[in-house]
């Protein structure tokens, strides 16, 4: 089977296309962003690694659904000071 070309491809698929690549990559900064402003107790794992996954990493947004999702961790519920 032969590749398809960009110029091949129907108006939709392109459409698709470039909507799943503005999706990811706003995920992606949302992730690198957030990442950016917690502290390595902050976050599951390695921080150096989920921003190096991050970089480079081509996932179609798996990758970045996977940090916001898991790779966060929730800060410690303060009881209040009476």
């Amino acid at each position: 089977m032969a590749r398809k070309h960009w110029n091949d491809l129907s108006p939709r698929t392109k459409g698709v296309i470039v909507g799943a690549a503005a999706v990811d990559a706003g995920l992606r900064a949302w992730a690198l962003r957030d990442l950016g402003s917690r502290t390595t107790s902050e976050v599951n794992g390695p921080k150096s690694l989920w921003q190096t996954g991050l970089l480079i990493v081509n996932s179609a947004g798996v990758l970045p659904a996977a940090y916001l999702l898991r790779g966060r961790r929730q800060p410690a519920v303060q009881a209040p000071e009476a």
